[in-house]
């Protein structure tokens, strides 16, 4: 029995004392940078100048637009604060103005929020809506400074800024870290030092192709003592073919791809090719503009090319049913909304979706310019109920093994398969018209309206109405939110959290920018001097010194800014769920690093498609594992069934892929850490790992270095060695020499280090 206790109680004890031990390299100021609302970190004291965009119209946004916004059904007293118009406008009464610019002080907004009467203090007590005296203040303030009004700032057409002056310009490598130095020199913080080569070797590995270094990799790197060390690995990273699979994994979840229909009986689809394609464009690099409008309207491009055609499988991403009973109607309707709402995450990062029942509470849009953008969707030769069983419904394209010579190698046909056919966009012949939908229902008409985007972002002045109008659209030079809204994204994937926290809203509701001005010199710099380039944005990033930073902070730093929202250290972030399984694998040995090709069915719990498929599923009806080296591929090739996603996965705050997500949770639960501990796939490859390392003939200090250099990527200190080969002698005592090894091993891959990107 004590033999027993002593198994399950060891490990737990050695996991938490090298977890929270607190080593040369780790510091107990650690903090996770969460997705918090960007604003002054001490909100006592009110700002001196008072900016609308970035003070006001936030309290307007959360305190006033739900009775006097831009939804004129719920608006209360003819009155809107969303406009110009609206604040300078009379009051209800005709007695004063809102904003009286000829007498600021006798303004009524003023007189409302500061009043003592129920009945005529704003917000009114009913509304469960109030004011604190610092907003009250900054609404007061703005008032008496003259209320100059903005648009919402990012409507506003970004401009290059001026290159901010700086005082420790020695810890400046390029013009990110100038704007950045500005804010830790403003908030009186302090400058951390650049990161050990190991980690920052790790770092750029995870986040540039997603998996880890080899020790050979680590050694040559540590050993090039060249001033252009760095540059030449993170050359050599955006070269490799892991880099595509690294981009195209993120990918996934905003085109929401699955291997599967979705819905009840969730049958399988084919739309791994163009899985393939994506892979393909980002080792390619296809500038951004291209790769977004080969997607959104390729099949549009005057004599558009196959592989222009094949990238178009992006907007038939979306569920489709094969149920017998339902409306084809409805979901055809439910189809082009998905589309709709899809689009404009992703490219303006708005939540238009708001607005398919009633006019934007929130945002300035329309119910009429939602139905005008989702009419770009709404011309597809599709059918809302398909056939059971039909793998690529219409439209869809065939490519043969023959046309694979012909420009489409990128499509990793087997052997097997002497064609694939998948689905892609096509417009049909009669083009449908398009109406608004009283409350989003597909048989609710109201009128008809055109194809249009929104007119607070930026009129569409072409009018021939078709999605290459709108691609051509977004990356006009006039268009505010598209280079805003894609730098900001990829900044997200290397911080961990975005200049701007809510990727998916840059409307009035979401985080203002805590770097603006970095913000738009990024924007301004890929779009005008890089040309869409999206290595070369990468690149700039990890070759800041931002980036190459220690995660270790001072108390000074973390007293002032506990976030770590001014970046004065990198942030400490988690591996993304793919990265945790690949991880694994890779440094396992068992990692099989193949391009492209049919998603893979790798090792799974039993039973977990049983539960859903209710007699249907076709050949989906039972999990039926691949075998040889589809065990081991990447975690972007597991076959993704939407009603019962990859659960490792899920465990691990990867998406859903049910609709498009630009950010995924961030969790930390007891069920990650049992899964670490006991999913067989991880227990085998540690066991292959552990034994090729105990059979080599070396001592136990040195095969103990070897396997933490293998899963950590550095190398381990004194005091950890020494816990180590206790832990070693504590299983040794209980279990051969070989599985105290073994054991060893897993207790290195459940470390928190193991999990953590730096």
């Amino acid at each position: 029995m004590k033999k027993n206790i002593a198994f399950f109680v060891i490990p737990f004890i050695l996991i938490i004392l090298l977890k929270y031990y607190s080593s040369d390299r780790f510091s107990d100021d650690y903090i996770e940078n969460s997705n918090v609302d960007f604003e002054v970190l001490n909100v006592s004291n009110t700002p001196e100048t008072i900016d609308f965009n970035f003070h006001v119209n936030p309290i307007l946004s959360d305190k006033c637009f739900a009775c006097h916004g831009p939804d004129d059904k719920q608006r209360k007293a003819n009155l809107r604060l969303d406009t110009k118009e609206g604040l300078y406008q009379m009051t209800e009464d005709l007695i004063k103005r809102v904003i009286d610019l000829d007498n600021l002080e006798d303004s009524e907004m003023i007189r409302r929020i500061f009043h003592d009467n129920k009945s005529i203090v704003m917000p009114p007590p009913e509304s469960n809506l109030s004011l604190s005296e610092y907003e009250k203040n900054i609404l007061k303030n703005w008032i008496l400074q003259g209320a100059k009004w903005k648009k919402h700032w990012s409507f506003i057409k970004p401009e290059k800024p001026e290159r901010p002056e700086i005082k420790n310009n020695d810890w400046v490598k390029n013009e990110i870290d100038v704007f950045i130095a500005k804010n830790i020199e403003n908030q009186n913080l302090e400058f951390s030092k650049m990161e050990s080569k190991e980690i920052l070797l790790r770092r750029v590995y995870f986040d540039i192709v997603g998996l880890p270094p080899s020790i050979y990799e680590i050694d040559q790197f540590l050993n090039d003592n060249s001033d252009n060390a760095y540059e030449k690995v993170v050359d050599e990273l955006l070269e490799s073919k892991n880099y595509g699979e690294r981009m195209a994994s993120i990918w996934m979840d905003i085109a929401r791809y699955g291997d599967s229909h979705g819905y009840q009986d969730d049958t399988e689809r084919t739309m791994w090719p163009w899985r393939d394609w994506v892979i393909h464009a980002y080792n390619k690099n296809i500038p951004y503009n291209e790769f977004i409008t080969w997607q959104l309207a390729g099949d549009l491009i005057p004599n558009a090319n196959k592989e222009q055609i094949i990238a178009t499988g992006f907007n038939r991403n979306h569920k489709i049913t094969q149920e017998g009973g339902v409306i084809p109607e409805e979901y055809r309707v439910e189809y082009v909304a998905d589309r709709a709402i899809t689009t404009s995450k992703l490219m303006m990062g708005l939540t238009m979706e708001c607005a398919r029942c009633h006019s934007h509470k929130y945002d300035n849009i329309t119910h009429d310019e939602f139905y005008g953008f989702y009419s770009f969707f709404n011309n597809i030769n599709e059918k809302g109920l398909i056939a059971y069983g039909d793998f690529a419904p219409e439209p869809k394209i065939t490519v043969s093994k023959n046309e694979l010579k012909e420009g489409l190698d990128f499509i990793k046909l087997p052997d097997s398969l002497d064609k694939v056919t998948f689905m892609v966009m096509k417009e049909t012949e009669n083009l449908r018209k398009t109406y608004v939908l009283n409350r989003g229902l597909y048989n609710l008409q109201l009128n008809e309206v055109k194809p249009m985007t929104p007119s607070a972002v930026l009129p569409l002045k072409k009018q021939n109405g078709n999605r290459l109008d709108l691609a051509n659209w977004f990356f006009s030079d006039e268009n505010p939110l598209t280079s805003r809204v894609v730098v900001n994204r990829i900044w997200q994937q290397f911080f961990g959290v975005g200049i701007v926290a809510t990727p998916d809203d840059f409307g009035s509701q979401g985080n203002r920018p805590i770097n603006p001005e970095l913000l738009d010199w990024l924007a301004v710099t890929y779009q005008k001097d890089d040309k869409w380039d999206t290595k070369k944005l990468i690149k700039r990033i990890v070759m800041s010194s931002t980036y190459r930073q220690s995660s270790v902070t001072t108390n000074l730093n973390y007293n002032i800014d506990p976030e770590n929202v001014y970046l004065s250290r990198f942030p400490r972030q988690k591996l993304s769920a793919e990265m945790i399984r690949d991880n694994i694998l890779k440094t396992s040995g068992l990692l099989v690093n193949k391009l492209g090709g049919p998603s893979v069915k790798p090792l799974q719990p039993d039973g977990l498609w049983d539960e859903v498929t209710g007699g249907g599923g076709g050949s989906l009806a039972k999990y039926i594992m691949s075998s040889g080296e589809n065990l081991y591929r990447r975690s972007l090739y597991t076959f993704w069934k939407r009603t019962v996603p990859p659960p490792t996965m899920m465990i691990f705050d990867a998406a859903s892929r049910d609709n498009c997500e630009v950010k995924r949770q961030n969790t930390s639960t007891p069920l990650q850490s049992l899964t670490l501990m006991n999913n067989p796939e991880f227990q085998k490859a540690a066991l292959h790992l552990s034994r090729n390392i105990f059979e080599k003939k070396l001592s136990l200090n040195e095969k103990i270095n070897i396997l933490y250099r293998t899963i950590t990527g550095r190398i381990p200190n004194k005091k950890e060695v020494t816990m180590l080969n206790n832990y070693f002698d504590d299983e040794n005592s209980l279990n051969e020499e070989v599985v105290a090894f073994d054991k060893l091993c897993m207790l290195i891959y459940n470390l928190d280090e193991t999990s953590q990107k730096s």
